[in-house]
C-alpha cells in the first residue's frame, strides 16, 4: 500500500470519528450552571430610591454595581450604601456586599457593616458589625453578630442587636458591656 492510500485512509477515519462525536453532542445545551449564573441585568454607578407601601421614600441605595438574579429575582450589590430616612436625619448603612430579596422587604449586608447617624444629629451614633439584616418597611436593623455601638461618652458592645432606625431605639440581646467616657470639665 502506498503512503497516499494510508494518508487517505487515516483522513477518512478522522472525518468519521469527528462526525460521530459532533452528532452525539448536538442535543446537549448549555451547562445548567452557566444558565443560572447569568443576570437579567447589571447596573453600574447608580442611585435608586425605593418607596414604601404608603408611597413615601423608605430607602435610597447607591452602589458601584448591582446584578439581578434571573432565577429568584434577588439583587446582589457590590459595596452598597443604604440611606434610611428617619427622625433627626436618618442613617447611612454601608457594607462590602449586599443582597435584597425580590420584593425589597429584606436586605442583607455583609462584611465591614457600618451604620452612622446622619450629620447634624443631636446624638451622633455609629455601630459596627460583620453582618446585618435590614427590614426597610419596618425601619428595623438586626443581627446575631457582635456589635459595637458608639455615642458621645459611651461605647457598648454585645452579641445580637436590634435597632429601630426611625426612632433610634437600640436593644442588645446578650453579652452586653458598656464603657462610659465622661467628657472632661473645663
Amino acid at each position: 500500500m502506498s503512503w497516499r492510500k494510508l494518508l487517505g485512509l487515516a483522513l477518512l477515519v478522522a472525518a468519521v470519528a469527528t462526525g460521530w462525536l459532533a452528532w452525539n453532542r448536538r442535543d446537549r445545551g448549555e451547562p445548567q450552571a452557566a444558565a443560572t449564573e447569568r443576570s437579567d441585568y447589571v447596573l453600574r454607578d447608580f442611585e435608586m430610591a425605593m418607596l414604601g407601601k404608603d408611597g413615601i421614600e423608605s430607602v435610597r441605595l447607591q452602589a458601584p454595581e448591582l446584578q439581578r438574579n434571573r432565577e429568584d429575582q434577588s439583587l446582589a450589590i457590590l459595596q452598597p450604601l443604604f440611606l434610611m430616612p428617619g427622625e433627626d436625619g436618618g442613617w447611612r448603612l454601608a457594607a462590602d456586599q449586599g443582597w435584597v430579596n425580590s420584593d425589597g422587604s429584606l436586605a442583607r449586608l455583609e462584611g465591614n457593616v457600618k451604620g452612622d447617624s446622619a450629620e447634624g444629629h443631636p446624638v451622633p451614633t455609629t455601630f459596627r458589625t460583620g453582618r446585618l439584616e435590614l427590614l426597610p418597611d419596618k425601619h428595623l436593623a438586626r443581627t446575631d453578630d457582635r456589635v459595637t455601638l458608639t455615642q458621645p461618652g459611651i461605647m457598648q458592645t454585645g452579641v445580637g442587636f436590634e435597632a429601630n432606625l426611625r426612632t433610634q431605639r437600640y436593644k442588645f440581646l446578650s453579652q452586653v458591656k458598656t464603657r462610659y467616657e465622661p467628657s472632661s470639665r473645663r
